[in-house]
């Protein structure tokens, strides 16, 4: 009788891998969906809305008028200069259309850039925010890279401390990742923030930047910012934005990244991977950015509304406060008490318990990286969902609370 077969081992870089939790806790949410619950979901963070019609006909169009193959990797000349254009103004830049790559959602360029400006296994080093989008040290990790996370603080309103930043450089640091507006905290580095950071990479020219602005039109807290838009910073700054949050695009996976020096690499990591971003789907994100932008300022007004509801509910909920989030569509509130008070010995137990025993499908802090020494429990909540399901998700959550005071 033969043995059963073994499989060969898998690489270092495939068993460090990480994943989004977001999509685990969506399954989760499902599978009890399945067997009959009522969940008030608010663990996904998409917009609930439908891409507008505009953008929905030019892609029928594109595909009646045979747009069905390959497009050069980098994208398709009309939105490379739509996209130059209007991220350029936008942050008061001068960007080229050569500049410009697009992708197949923006989420490929944090993982192109790390394999772009460090060398696996050489103790190259990357600061990113904690807690913070977790592809982020997946990613790092992944690529051989040195995780090293900055700590973005409650009574800094989800910012980090500028000298902490500073005094995690050294002479490994290739690469620096910033995320404004934030996920998941919904904080904002504010225009005094980003100069500081200026000020301080002025002083470390070796360190490239990696600046995340996926939510750069939800911006409610004052004007959006780009550290690239600080002297000297633009030529080093790898821009990232793209379709997915502003038009309701998230599973058309089209996302940009902009950085004169970089666009040709990140060009040949498409061509090594993806080849290109449909077809299809870059016709309609062109639409999307020179056409009418009804349908995005009515969604941007709508998060605004519900953010607004939505930390207004969780401040009266006992053992819960919520800072007010200056941007994208996620709430942060601290559940350091609602945890005490219901017998949970963290937020991730808390989690566990809101959606067997509530009904209420949210993230934990875990779920974004390690917590921050000192700043206690906390949620996520993305409130990409509809006011009525927040004041349900909402009461449940109360109700939880108050069987246990």
């Amino acid at each position: 009788m033969s043995k059963p077969m073994t499989a060969p081992k898998l690489s270092r870089r495939a068993e460090s891998l990480g994943t989004e939790n977001a999509f685990v806790v969506l399954a989760e949410v499902n599978a009890l969906v399945r067997q009959g619950s009522d969940i008030v979901s608010f663990c996904i963070g998409q917009p609930d809305f439908p891409t507008p019609k505009n953008v929905q006909a030019a892609a029928i169009g594109a595909i009646r008028g045979g747009k069905h193959g390959y497009t050069p990797s980098a994208g398709i000349d009309e939105l490379r200069a739509a996209a130059a254009k209007d991220m350029g103004a936008r942050r008061g830049l001068d960007i080229r259309p050569d500049d410009v790559v697009v992708g197949a959602g923006a989420k490929p360029f944090i993982a192109y850039a790390i394999a772009s400006v460090t060398d696996y296994g050489a103790g190259d080093e990357v600061i990113y925010p904690v807690p913070g989008f977790p592809i982020y040290e997946s990613q790092i990790n992944a690529n051989g890279a040195v995780p090293v996370p900055i700590f973005l603080r409650e009574s800094r309103d989800f910012a980090f401390d500028p000298a902490e930043f500073e005094a995690k450089i050294t002479a490994q640091t290739k690469l620096v990742i910033l995320n404004t507006p934030h996920n998941p905290t919904g904080g904002m580095l504010q225009a005094a923030d980003l100069d500081a950071v200026a000020d301080i990479l002025s002083r470390h020219p070796h360190v490239w930047v990696f600046a995340d602005e996926i939510y750069s039109r939800l911006a409610y807290a004052g004007a959006f910012e780009s550290l690239a838009a600080r002297p000297g910073m633009q030529d080093r700054t790898i821009i990232c934005d793209g379709a997915s949050k502003t038009w309701a695009m998230t599973g058309w996976r089209i996302g940009f990244a902009a950085n004169r020096i970089l666009a040709p690499v990140f060009t040949r990591w498409i061509t090594n991977t993806d080849s290109c971003a449909s077809q299809i789907s870059q016709w309609a994100a062109l639409e999307a950015v020179t056409g009418p932008q009804n349908g995005a300022d009515a969604m941007r007004a709508s998060f605004l509304e519900r953010r607004d509801l939505i930390v207004g509910l969780l401040n009266t909920v006992p053992g819960v406060t919520c800072k007010t989030p200056g941007g994208a569509f996620y709430a942060w509130p601290n559940v350091t008490e609602a945890c005490r008070i219901t017998g949970c010995t963290d937020s991730e137990a808390l989690r566990k318990r809101l959606l067997t025993e509530a009904g209420v499908a949210v993230l934990a802090d875990i779920h974004f990286g390690r917590r921050v020494p000192g700043d206690g429990q906390h949620i996520r909540f993305s409130y990409a969902a509809s006011p009525k399901a927040i004041r349900s998700g909402i009461d449940r959550l109360e109700a939880f609370v108050r069987r246990h005071m």
